[in-house]
């Protein structure tokens, strides 16, 4: 498992592409993967054929831990049956078979080069008796099952161990010896401390007497077996109608009959987004600033703009027009597209806007952003929507697409929602918020007339803006959009 971004330090199988015995060749995509910040696709660095899966779909992976091996040399080494293979025991058949790469090429997963850098973890010491008790030294612990190689329907059972190591119990069928601290990474320590497990109470079956992640949920299920809930079924991802934009994808989440509660854990891009949030919300002081206006004469704009010949086949919202009005009125108020430099105690005044999209997957809340999206034209910056919303949606949006953003748009209006306080995205200098698009009475040139009305919200780091700044921003936003005239006269 490569670090595919930034330091991450696991991620989670979501789908196998080959299977043992496939033909595999360099640079193939054999995997898919979600990461704390996105569903990255690995693609595989040899040629030969799949040897074994380590690890089975939805499982969690540590970087650096061994997910599939690869035979280089066909007929070098005795096939072993793929459901006995363990990550312990595929690492070393895979050194054995595979033929070392040539001097000038250097095996690369997703653009991230190989450390020659390797550690070692020190043996763990037997608890006492336990030599005399078996007649051997500390005896390794038998590794769990590749559940991947196996038949979908068949998972993996857990592991006990041998019967004369342990000396105690934890009343749960699972016995441990409690001669030592256990050893753990860090990740597993915090499933196990998230999950309420001892790992004192915990067999290790990894490689060195290592307690796994496997060994974490093993052991709450024996402590919760009584009460034990049957998973929910995977469910397809439904689409919420479009009020005024972007179609959200939702996940739909069964509930077992007569359940009174369902834990749903929090991992991968949702756990990070809440750890943002929290962040931003206690760092950055917020102010909100609200802004109701008559938006009738966008709403005629985007209806000829979507029969105009020239942006045919293009997708034209009003989405697209509030993303030009924002880029307009930046453009008036250079100011506000900004960050705070903790460390320096400087604010950066970017030249340069990445426009952020604010977009709501199965996976969680995720802000991907468009790359200098001030120098698009109106068919460029559509075709930029297009693309980013679809690779959203079907999970796919790198890391790099969420990165270095600017100022983001949240479109809550496609729930029917009238405004919000938003929360800004972490670096940035601020968020707005774009309302549900209604018909309402409003007063039209001296006569109250039903028009197309929304409501935006603005949230801004008042350590970059101040009121005065905040304020013409907003207003500048709301001017475009009632008159979008000022597209082509303030440009």
């Amino acid at each position: 498992m490569p670090d595919v971004g930034e330091g991450l330090t696991e991620a989670e199988i979501l789908k196998w592409y080959v299977q043992p015995g496939d033909t595999v060749t360099d640079g193939q995509v054999v995997c898919e993967v979600e990461t704390a910040k996105a569903a990255v696709e690995l693609p595989i660095p040899f040629d030969g054929v799949v040897h074994a899966l380590l690890f089975e779909e939805g499982t969690t992976v540590d970087v650096g831990q061994v997910i599939i091996s690869v035979q280089t040399a066909p007929g070098a080494a005795s096939e072993a049956p793929v459901q006995e293979a363990a990550p312990a025991a595929a690492a070393a058949a895979l050194a054995a078979v595979e033929e070392p790469a040539p001097a000038a090429r250097q095996p690369v997963l997703v653009g991230y080069g190989v450390s020659t850098a390797s550690t070692k973890r020190r043996p763990r010491k037997a608890p006492a008796g336990t030599a005399a008790q078996n007649g051997t030294a500390a005896p390794a612990a038998t590794a769990p099952a590749a559940p991947a190689a196996t038949a979908p329907a068949a998972p993996a059972a857990p592991v006990t161990a041998p019967a004369a190591v342990p000396a105690q119990s934890n009343g749960n069928g699972i016995a441990y010896a409690a001669a030592e601290r256990p050893l753990a990474k860090p990740p597993v320590r915090k499933l196990a401390k998230d999950l309420g497990i001892d790992l004192s109470f915990v067999v290790p079956t990894g490689d060195g007497g290592v307690v796994t992640r496997e060994d974490v949920h093993a052991a709450a299920a024996a402590a919760t077996a009584p009460q034990a809930v049957a998973p929910a079924p995977a469910a397809a991802a439904a689409v919420v109608p479009a009020a005024a934009g972007v179609s959200v994808p939702a996940a739909a989440v069964a509930v077992a009959p007569g359940a009174r509660e369902t834990r749903i854990p929090v991992k991968g891009v949702r756990k990070v987004t809440a750890q943002a949030m929290v962040g931003s919300a206690f760092t950055a002081p917020h102010v909100t600033e609200f802004i109701t206006l008559d938006v009738t004469r966008t709403m005629k704009l985007v209806q000829e703009l979507k029969a105009d010949p020239d942006l045919a086949g293009l997708r034209v919202n009003p989405l697209l027009l509030i993303a030009k009005a924002v880029l307009v009125a930046i453009r008036r108020n250079p100011d506000v597209n900004a960050s705070w430099d903790e460390a320096a105690q400087e604010i950066v005044l970017k030249h340069y806007v990445n426009l952020g999209i604010a977009a709501a997957t199965p996976r969680g809340l995720i802000v991907p952003n468009i790359k200098d999206a001030h120098a698009k034209t109106l068919g460029e910056l559509s075709e930029s929507l297009s693309s980013l919303v679809a690779t959203a949606r079907d999970g796919k949006t790198s890391p790099a697409d969420m990165q270095q953003g600017t100022i983001t748009i949240t479109n809550v209006g496609v729930f029917g929602v009238d405004t919000g306080t938003p929360i800004i995205n972490p670096g940035e200098s601020a968020i707005l918020a774009v309302g549900a698009i209604k018909l309402q009475p409003w007063v039209h040139k001296g006569k109250v007339k039903p028009r197309q009305v929304t409501t935006l919200a603005l949230s801004f780091d008042h350590r970059l803006i101040d009121g005065e700044l905040g304020s013409r921003f907003l207003a500048d936003i709301a001017a475009v959009l009632e008159h979008p005239r000022r597209l082509v006269t303030w440009s």
